[in-house]
C-alpha cells in the first residue's frame, strides 16, 4: 500500500474534528446525521472528511454497540487505603446498574497503564474509570477516542475535555493552613512524596497560595520517601537549616502516619508541642493516637461520582464532558494544638 494510502487509513474522527475546527462530539454528530448540527458546520466536517480520506467503519460501530456489562477501573496504587475507599464507591454504583468491575493496578507506570488498557479493550469492557499514571500524555486519551472507548478520569486529570470526578484539593489546603494559622502557627511545612501529577500540583499550589495569603513563607515543602516504613526515619528532613516548623500538613494520610512515628522518635508530642494534619481522611485517621486531624476529600463519594459519569456517558456517548468536583471538609481531631515555644527547642 502506498505511503499516502496508509496515512489516510490511519485518519481518525479526532483528526477530522481538528481539521474542521470542531469538537470530536460534533464530528460524531455529523457522522450520525444528527439534526442538532447546523448546515455550515456539517459542510465543514464533511469537507474535512473528504480531504483526509476518512471513512467511517460502520461494522466496527455495530460491534462497539454490543455491551459486555463490565467496567474497567485502573488505579496507581492498591496498597494505599484511599483507593480501597474509592473503589467501594465505584462498585456500589456499578453493581446497582447490573454491571461488574474489572480492577487493575498501573503501579503509577505509563508503560504498564498502556498494557493494562489494551487488556481492558481485549476483554471488551464497556468503559473505563482511570486515575492516570503520572506522566500520562494527552495522546493516551486520543487513542481511547480512536477506540471509541468511554473514559472517566478520577482524582487526576489529563484533559478538561474528558469527564472527570475529583475533589477541590486547593480548597482543602486552604482549610488546613487557615486552621493552623488560627492556632498561632507561622512556620508550616508541607510534606509530599511520589511523582508529580495534576493532584500533586493542585495541592502544592493550594498550599503556597494559602500561605502567601496569610503572609507566611510557602517554601518549606519537603519531599519524603514513598514507603511508609521509610517516612518515619526521614522525619529529620522537616528540620533543616533556618526557621523550624511547628506544624506540618501532609500530602496524604500515609505520610501523616509515618511522620507521627518519626516525630515521636524525635521526642515531639503530636497534638501538644507539634501539630500534624493529614489529607484524604481515610478510615485509618480515627485509629491513630492521637486521632489525626485530616482534610476529607470523600473518596467513596468521588468513586460514586466517577461511576455515575461513566454510566451517563454510556447512555449518551456524544454528550458534552462533565466535571464533578467535591468540596473538602477539615475533620478536626487531636493531632493539632496551639503553637508551643518548646517545640522549636525540641525539634533541633
Amino acid at each position: 500500500m502506498p505511503f499516502e494510502d496508509k496515512k489516510k487509513s490511519r485518519m481518525t474522527l479526532l483528526d477530522v474534528a481538528r481539521r474542521a475546527n470542531v469538537s470530536r462530539a460534533t464530528a460524531s454528530l455529523v457522522i450520525r446525521k444528527s439534526p442538532l448540527v447546523g448546515a455550515d458546520t456539517r459542510a465543514r466536517v464533511e469537507q474535512a472528511m473528504r480531504e483526509l480520506g476518512y471513512v467511517y467503519n460502520m461494522g466496527a460501530a455495530r460491534l462497539r454497540a454490543e455491551r459486555s456489562h463490565t467496567v474497567g477501573v485502573i488505579v496507581p496504587n492498591l496498597t494505599n487505603p484511599f483507593f480501597a475507599e474509592l473503589l467501594s464507591g465505584i462498585e456500589a454504583v456499578i453493581d446497582s446498574a447490573g454491571m461488574v468491575v474489572i480492577l487493575a493496578n498501573s503501579g503509577d507506570l505509563v508503560e504498564r497503564q498502556d498494557m493494562v488498557m489494551r487488556r481492558m479493550r481485549e476483554h471488551g469492557v464497556d468503559g473505563v474509570i482511570i486515575c492516570p499514571a503520572a506522566g500520562t500524555e494527552p495522546a493516551f486519551l486520543h487513542q481511547l477516542a480512536d477506540w471509541d472507548l468511554p473514559l472517566v478520569q478520577v482524582l487526576r486529570q489529563i484533559s478538561e475535555e474528558v469527564d472527570y470526578a475529583g475533589s477541590d484539593y486547593a480548597a482543602g489546603m486552604r482549610q488546613a493552613v487557615d486552621y493552623l494559622a488560627s492556632l498561632g502557627h507561622r512556620t508550616i511545612a508541607f510534606a509530599v512524596h511520589g511523582p508529580i501529577h495534576s493532584a500533586y500540583r493542585e495541592r502544592v499550589e493550594g498550599f503556597c497560595d494559602a500561605m502567601r495569603s496569610r503572609g507566611l513563607d510557602p517554601n518549606l515543602i519537603v519531599g519524603l520517601p514513598i514507603q511508609i516504613g521509610e517516612i518515619a526515619d526521614a522525619a529529620h528532613l522537616l528540620f533543616g537549616e533556618g526557621e523550624q516548623p511547628t506544624a506540618v500538613i501532609c500530602f496524604n494520610d500515609v505520610i501523616a502516619l509515618g511522620l507521627s512515628a518519626g516525630l515521636y522518635d524525635r521526642g515531639l508530642k503530636v497534638g501538644e508541642n507539634f501539630s500534624l494534619i493529614g489529607f484524604d481522611d481515610v478510615t485509618d485517621a480515627e485509629a491513630m493516637r492521637p486521632r489525626l486531624t485530616s482534610v476529607s476529600t470523600g473518596p467513596v463519594a468521588i468513586g460514586g461520582n466517577a461511576a455515575r459519569l461513566l454510566l451517563d456517558r454510556l447512555a449518551d456517548p456524544i454528550r458534552p464532558s462533565h466535571r464533578v468536583v467535591n468540596e473538602t471538609v477539615l475533620h478536626i481531631r487531636q493531632s493539632c494544638g496551639p503553637v508551643a515555644v518548646s517545640a522549636l527547642q525540641q525539634s533541633r
